[in-house]
């Protein structure tokens, strides 16, 4: 009877999936996770040679490291149930109960993975703010435990049933305070305790290489039609609604942007213009389901100017966020949280009303999701960095900042010549041996 029985329990557990909702699903987790590599891009081609490959690896580490938090403990932390207004129960601990079951239309252990890759880009967007000079190590048990104590409660908060930031009534469709306000925070913290780079102020620190911000740029923003559309949770018109404000809030930022950079430093800059990209990624990120077409592009068009002025003002300042993740993300997160509580539409789909719909009373939740996710984790990410530093060093000596992380902190180059290492051979070495090593290399046609 148990055998005879099997097909039909599958039947039913299959009967509330959707096979649209789930196809979808799987191409938006996996267009997520090609987030990281392309931030990996991204931030490398800003530092300065030497620096690429470790900085590349910020990112990629996370792929590793912070995704398996993420499947024994973060997970449950998150959307846990049993817990309270302020983290998830340990039900879904090492993905204990996470199985092939429906979580809306689409398997719970899908769902589980898609919000993995969230985590996943968020602790590595942290690392712009400290690149070229925080070790690796170091900074590896940073996102972990970052990942575990801040981001799994501010997810709890926002974005599930009980999480008290929830229970207000904030709209956050993709993580504007979960995941742009939240690393942001983070980042301002880790620069500050950290340290200025030691050349920061005294010489010009320019990208070395233009094209690889352009290429992460711009995977980024097909990887974000996933970050976006995929927080719809299913085949449906909010995703479909998320999708074409993605498409057209950082438009509509691009072309703000040009006309800054035209009328400050008379010259369209490529660095420009794919910040401008992010930064009306990051700002519609929070209102991608909640606002009509043309209120995501002019939450895109606003969001342009606070984070332009930001930038030009950083450099003026002691504050080394080196690839200005607070100005970029930050600033973008929390006008994007904000101008959500001014165009949100339920004529469209959104959550409530917002200020030109009649609702002004949105923008109070809106302001103090922003106010205690900030707050939250800029506390403990100065309790964790203070942690760690009691254990080792958090940053590089000034030699092998000197000298580049690539070779301090992995023992490789991003653009190694190819020459190859001077062997020094013993005297009692076979003499054939030194004769091959001490031969000229035949030229190669």
């Amino acid at each position: 009877m148990a055998l005879l029985l099997a097909p039909l329990a599958a039947s039913a557990q299959d009967a509330e999936i959707s096979p649209a909702s789930t196809a979808w699903m799987l191409a938006a987790a996996a267009l997520v996770l090609l987030m990281t590599p392309a931030l990996a891009f991204f931030y490398g081609g800003l530092v300065r040679a030497k620096n690429m490959l470790n900085t590349m690896m910020m990112s990629v580490a996370s792929m590793g490291i912070v995704a398996v938090g993420w499947a024994l403990l973060g997970y449950s932390l998150a959307f846990g149930e049993g817990g309270g207004p302020f983290t998830g129960g340990l039900g879904y601990a090492f993905l204990n109960g996470v199985g092939l079951e429906a979580s809306g239309e689409i398997p719970h252990l899908l769902f589980a993975i898609y919000q993995g890759t969230f985590v996943v880009i968020t602790a590595a967007l942290i690392s712009g703010a400290v690149v070229e000079r925080m070790r690796f190590v170091p900074y590896l048990a940073f996102i972990t435990i970052w990942s575990l104590v801040v981001y799994a409660p501010v997810a709890h908060w926002v974005w599930s049933a009980d999480g008290w930031i929830f229970g207000i009534d904030a709209l956050d469709f993709a993580g504007g305070t979960v995941v742009h306000v939240n690393a942001a925070a983070a980042a301002l913290v880790a620069a500050l305790v950290v340290g200025p780079r030691k050349d920061y102020g005294r010489q010009a620190i320019v990208p070395h290489n233009v094209p690889f911000v352009l290429l992460g740029a711009g995977l980024l923003w097909f990887g974000w039609f996933g970050f976006n559309a995929g927080s719809a949770l299913g085949a449906n018109t909010s995703a479909a609604l998320a999708f074409a404000n993605t498409f057209l809030a950082p438009a509509a930022t691009i072309t703000v942007w040009t006309f800054l950079d035209l009328g400050y430093g008379r010259k369209v800059t490529a660095v420009g213009a794919a910040t401008a990209i992010v930064v009306g990624l990051v700002a519609v990120t929070p209102a991608a389901g909640h606002v009509p077409p043309l209120g995501a592009m002019a939450i895109g068009a606003i969001g342009a100017f606070p984070s332009y002025f930001a930038i030009h003002y950083r450099t003026r300042t002691r504050l080394d966020d080196s690839l200005d993740v607070v100005a970029a993300h930050g600033l973008g997160g929390a006008v994007g949280a904000l101008l959500t509580g001014v165009f949100a539409s339920t004529a469209w789909g959104g959550g409530a009303d917002g200020l030109l719909f009649g609702n002004p009373g949105q923008l109070w939740p809106q302001f103090l999701s922003i106010v205690a996710v900030a707050a939250y984790s800029g506390a403990l990410s100065f309790v964790i960095l203070k942690g760690i530093s009691l254990v080792t060093a958090l940053r590089s000596s000034d030699a092998y900042e000197g000298a580049g992380l690539d070779v301090g902190d992995h023992g490789e180059e991003a653009y190694a010549r190819g020459e190859g290492a001077v062997l020094v051979l013993d005297a009692e070495a076979p003499a054939d041996v030194r004769a091959a090593v001490a031969a000229p290399t035949p030229a190669t046609v």
